[in-house]
C-alpha cells in the first residue's frame, strides 16, 4: 500500500529543514544595524575634526580614512540583503511575505550606493573644510543623499507590510509599532535641516527596528510565520 504524505505535515518538515539555513541569514539582517552605528560612533569619536552635533555618519566615507566607513557601508548592504532572503524565506506566503523582503533588499542595496558615491564634505569635516561647506550638492553628493533617500522609504514601507502581518497574527503591540516608527523616521529626516542629530535618530531607529522586527520573526514558531 502507498502511503502520501499529507501537505500539512510536508510543509511542516520543510520549514523545519530550512530553519538552519535561515537562520544565519536572518541573523546577518539583526547584526546589520548595531554594527554600523557602533562603527560610525568609534569612527566619529576618534577622528579629527568630527562633531556628532554637525555632521552625518555618511561624511565618515571622506578623507583618508574614509575606506572605513566604505567599507561599513559595504558590509551593511551585503548583510541586509542576505537578511532579506532569509526574512523572504520566513514569510513564505501571507500579508508582506512579497513586498516586505523586496522593500529591504531595496534599503541593503541603497548602502552600496553610499559606499560608491560619497557624500559631500562640510560643516569642519574632514579637517580642514570650511564650515559653510559647499554651495551646491555635487554629483557624488546629489547620487547618495537620494539613493539614501530611497533606501529609507523603502524600509519604512516594509515596516507598513509588517505591521499588516503583525495585525493579522493578533501582534497589536508590534504592529502599532511598526506604524509608529516609519513616522519616527521620516520625522527625524525632515527635522535634519535644523539638527543633524534629528536626522541620526531617524536613520538609527530604522536600523534598529529592521533588527527588532526581524528577531521577532526570526523566534516566532512556524504557525505564527
Amino acid at each position: 500500500m502507498t502511503h502520501t504524505m499529507r501537505p500539512q505535515a510536508a510543509t511542516v518538515r520543510s520549514v523545519r529543514a530550512a530553519r538552519p539555513a535561515t537562520r544565519p541569514l536572518l541573523g546577518s539582517a539583526m547584526l546589520a544595524g548595531p554594527l554600523f552605528l557602533a562603527a560610525g560612533v568609534a569612527q566619529g569619536l576618534l577622528r579629527d575634526g568630527y562633531d556628532f552635533t554637525r555632521n552625518a555618519i555618511s561624511q565618515l566615507s571622506l578623507g583618508d580614512l574614509g575606506w572605513i566607513q566604505k567599507t561599513s557601508f559595504v558590509l551593511t548592504g551585503v548583510l541586509i540583503i542576505a537578511g532579506a532572503a532569509g526574512i523572504r524565506r520566513v514569510l513564505d506566503g501571507g500579508p508582506g511575505g512579497t513586498w516586505a523582503p523586496r522593500l529591504i533588499a531595496v534599503f541593503g542595496a541603497s548602502f552600496l550606493v553610499s559606499a560608491v558615491f560619497s557624500a559631500d564634505p562640510g560643516a569642519g569635516f574632514p579637517a580642514g573644510t570650511p564650515d559653510d561647506g559647499t554651495a551646491a550638492l555635487s554629483t557624488s553628493g546629489t547620487v547618495h543623499m537620494l539613493g539614501g533617500m530611497v533606501g529609507y522609504l523603502a524600509l519604512c514601507a516594509a515596516f507598513l507590510v509588517l505591521a499588516r502581518r503583525f495585525a493579522a497574527q493578533g501582534r497589536r503591540g508590534w504592529a502599532a509599532a511598526s506604524r509608529i516608527v516609519p513616522a519616527a523616521v521620516l520625522a527625524g529626516f525632515a527635522g535634519s535641516a535644523g539638527s543633524v542629530l534629528a536626522f541620526t535618530a531617524g536613520a538609527a531607529l530604522g536600523l534598529l527596528w529592521l533588527t527588532a522586527t526581524t528577531a521577532r520573526l526570526a523566534t516566532a514558531p512556524p504557525a505564527e510565520r
